[in-house]
């Protein structure tokens, strides 16, 4: 039987590289995907209770290690960030609609008010007016009266453990113009946390404006937020990992080729898929972190390889359950069935990790997660019953 085994060809093997392959090409598609260099493409600001705001970013923060200035050490002037953890507003400019701009005099100073507003998640509650026992995110004429916060201004109740904190940057727009540019500014942090950025206005004759630009947030050893530094170490040491798996494994494949049967080529490929898979990940983080910016054809190489060698680790443990190398050298009329479940989940994980992969940094909401959930239930609800149905067989034969 294990030369007969050994003769067989196990079909679905074959049709995954021409998949493998197709998915690949469509990296040429893609240019590069923003990360912790948030850019902002003239978008609209949402309404919200009296207030308009728009989402600049979040991410988590660590303190600077070096708070004293510093200098690059190739221009005297040029500031160095080395060591420190920023916030950089580089540049942004709002656009206001015409018939705004056109309602004021061109001689006209402070003619609309746009702030830039970053608090850390602990002070969530200290913007609007909670504290003052009012529903308003904005300081209307009664609050002002009352001394508490400056009209027509987001009402802020800063932190007396952190001063200065949340920090408000305001931009004004002059006469008639049409756009008002933010000043070159960086905001340096000095407290590990989870930040966000929003922009906000009051002025209700603003409405309509949109936002332009770019913010740079970086750490003190690089661009990769703080919820995935971790992940470059991880992914290097897998790498590792990987590597001496692949050696002890091939060792062992010289060592026994007598017995191989076309299940160990399969397997092999799953660890050469899965080596592949983290030394990709680990240069895709490396290049984030040098660089803010996450190119989207390197991370659909590194989403395709871990798709691909999940797809066929599982189909390995399906087919392995319902009895192929164990007490069957082919699976028959069950082949296209298997080929079939295994297009259905290489699909789902693909889309689902391009989604999280793809998109911008901020936290991915954990429902597109469901369909995978419920599709690997059902894989195991499969491989159980078809193991269960294999171990019967076998203790009748042994009986």
């Amino acid at each position: 039987m294990l030369q007969d085994m050994k003769q067989r060809q196990f079909r679905w093997g074959r049709i995954k590289i021409p998949m493998f392959v197709v998915c690949f090409g469509l990296f040429l598609c893609f240019s590069n995907v923003n990360a912790s260099i948030h850019e902002y493409r003239m978008e609209a600001f949402s309404p919200k209770s009296d207030a308009f705001f728009f989402h600049g970013g979040s991410e988590g923060l660590y303190a600077s290690k070096l708070h004293e200035p510093t200098t690059d050490a190739s221009s005297e002037t040029k500031p160095s960030f080395k060591g420190k953890s920023i916030i950089s507003f580089d540049p942004v400019t709002f656009v206001r609609p015409k018939e705004t701009a056109k309602s004021h005099h061109q001689m006209q100073q402070n003619t609309g008010l746009v702030e830039a507003i970053i608090l850390e998640v602990k002070d969530r509650a200290r913007i609007g007016g909670s504290s003052l026992k009012s529903d308003a995110i904005c300081c209307d004429k009664q609050l002002a009266d009352q001394g508490s916060c400056n009209q027509g201004e987001v009402i802020i109740q800063h932190n007396p453990n952190n001063l200065g904190w949340p920090k408000r940057i305001k931009t004004f727009f002059q006469g008639d113009n049409e756009e008002a540019k933010m000043d070159v500014e960086t905001v340096e942090i000095n407290s590990t946390g989870m930040y966000y950025l929003y922009f906000m206005f009051c002025d209700p004759q603003l409405k309509g404006t949109l936002i332009k630009g770019r913010t740079v947030w970086k750490n003190p050893n690089g661009y990769l937020p703080g919820k995935m530094a971790p992940l470059m170490t991880f992914y290097g040491l897998m790498s590792l990992a990987y590597l001496v798996l692949g050696l002890a494994w091939f060792l062992r494949f010289v060592q026994f080729w007598k017995d191989i049967i076309h299940l160990h080529y399969h397997i092999t490929l799953v660890i050469a898929l899965g080596m592949c898979e983290m030394a990709v990940w680990y240069f895709e983080y490396s290049n984030f972190n040098s660089t803010g910016t996450r190119p989207m054809g390197i991370t659909l190489w590194a989403v395709t390889f871990g798709s691909v060698k999940k797809t066929l680790s599982r189909l390995l443990l399906l087919v392995v359950s319902m009895g192929f190398g164990v007490v069957r050298p082919t699976l028959g009329g069950l082949t296209s069935k298997v080929v079939l479940l295994g297009l259905i989940y290489f699909i789902a994980t693909e889309a689902l990790e391009l989604v999280e992969h793809l998109g911008n940094i901020n936290d991915f909401s954990g429902k597109a997660k469901l369909v995978l959930v419920l599709l690997l239930r059902f894989w195991m609800l499969v491989l159980f019953y078809g193991f269960s149905h294999h171990c019967q067989k076998l203790w009748r034969n042994f009986r």
